[in-house]
């Protein structure tokens, strides 16, 4: 849960004062139809680590991702029943609220409408809960989480993602600001009215577009 992470760390208390500052924000908002990079972002070709202090170790043989709340068939897997489920290769740019963009990342994963399927959602989930085996929460609305670029990934550039990227399996969804693509995903949680997770609580955007600039609330 969210309350386990370290509310009052040093981190934290910056990108609160970021968020109550608007650190970073330009005012240029811009289309992905027209833009590639997002206003107030600066190209990087590596893959910058952030975190929270906490990276979890998780054991193929422990790992279990569970897909539940407002469902018809809630849904737990295992890492064998998870590399049963059709996976897919994408292609897609990502973008950091702390503004850097990498373009052209190759993932191959399992399309998050998979799993939609399987579950059914209930009339009423208009969105999910995301949450992480760190103790990381965020939120999505349905409808963004059900994209055709969102991913569950297990492989970057053609190799299973690393520990420090999330691995064994983290959400990609390359439209939002990179805080919504929850690493170390344990839970999908549907739920009927959108909440705040641990970044949102602290002065974060509940949706994120970064051609809207959505960075903070």
């Amino acid at each position: 849960m969210a309350d386990d992470l370290p509310d009052d760390s040093k981190l934290t208390r910056s990108k609160r004062g970021w968020a109550e500052a608007g650190k970073f924000l330009t005012g240029h908002a811009a289309t992905p139809q027209g833009e590639r990079l997002p206003p107030g972002q600066h190209l990087v070709k590596n893959w910058p680590v952030l975190d929270l202090g906490r990276q979890p170790d998780i054991g193929l043989h422990r790992w279990k991702l569970a897909v539940d709340g407002l469902v018809e068939r809630p849904l737990t897997l295992d890492w064998d029943a998870f590399l049963a489920l059709p996976h897919e290769d994408r292609v897609s740019d990502i973008h950091c609220v702390t503004t850097w963009s990498r373009y052209d990342n190759r993932w191959k994963g399992v399309p998050t409408r998979t799993l939609l399927d399987q579950v059914q959602p209930r009339d009423e989930a208009v969105a999910v809960m995301l949450h992480g085996y760190d103790g990381y929460t965020t939120n999505l609305p349905l409808a963004d989480f059900a994209s055709p670029d969102a991913l569950l990934v297990r492989e970057w550039e053609g190799k299973p993602l690393t520990r420090e990227h999330g691995g064994p399996v983290r959400l990609v969804v390359p439209h939002l600001y990179f805080w919504k693509s929850a690493k170390w995903i344990a839970r999908i949680e549907l739920i009927g009215r959108d909440k705040p997770g641990f970044w949102e609580v602290n002065g974060y955007h509940m949706r994120g577009d970064p051609w809207g600039e959505e960075r903070y609330s």
